[in-house]
């Protein structure tokens, strides 16, 4: 079944995280897309009461095209530590606090696996183009990786310092951007997002 081509115009990005939004903005900057952030059109962030990534950006993306009037892309995204049977996963956001402390966050999965060998983990990204008519369309990228301690790099956001991506010698923050939008889970969502709704890459 073919996907539900976008057909330009404003689009809201379902989120209120600042460094992801802009990450979003990067990625959709080669098609014209006038973005537009949940937070900055005051809406508010409904509550994430789906069981995998899937579902809670679905969840984001229809919330935000109700309440806007406009199509609107939600990421659900997150780090599964195989170790941790995939904690903290969809989760990922809620163990860093009401302070978004995600300092403490990776010092909790340092904690977690403590003298665990296998450090083997990977970044989940999930991503929902929903429009106003109730039509959501959704796509989901993969990285795998190891984590790694001390936390390396300032770059990025979330878990990124102690995200090493497989075969790589930097973490995710010690990355440029570009180099991080080449590898990474949201950047292969994205990819698949872009070939089936704004027509490149077919």
């Amino acid at each position: 079944m073919t996907a539900r081509r976008f057909q330009g115009g404003r689009l809201v990005i379902a989120s209120h995280n600042a460094g992801k939004v802009r990450e979003i903005g990067e990625l959709l900057a080669p098609f014209g897309t006038e973005v537009v952030s949940a937070g900055a059109l005051g809406l508010p962030e409904p509550e994430e009461t789906g069981d995998t990534f899937v579902a809670n950006a679905e969840l984001k993306a229809r919330a935000a095209a109700a309440a806007s009037g406009l199509p609107s892309l939600a990421d659900d995204s997150g780090l599964a530590v195989n170790a941790l049977a995939g904690a903290p996963g969809i989760y990922s956001a809620r163990w860093a606090g009401q302070a978004k402390d995600f300092a403490f966050a990776m010092a909790k999965v340092q904690s977690a696996l403590g003298e665990e060998k296998d450090r083997s983990a990977r970044f989940v990204c999930a991503l929902a183009l929903a429009w106003p008519d109730g039509h959501c369309e959704t796509f989901e990228g993969v990285v795998e990786g190891d984590i790694v301690w001390p936390p390396k790099g300032e770059n990025g956001f979330g878990y990124d310092p102690i995200f090493l991506p497989k075969d790589g010698i930097l973490t995710f923050g010690e990355m440029d951007a570009a180099a991080k939008h080449a590898i990474s889970h949201r950047a292969d969502a994205f990819t698949k997002l872009v070939a089936a709704c704004f027509g490149v890459g077919n």
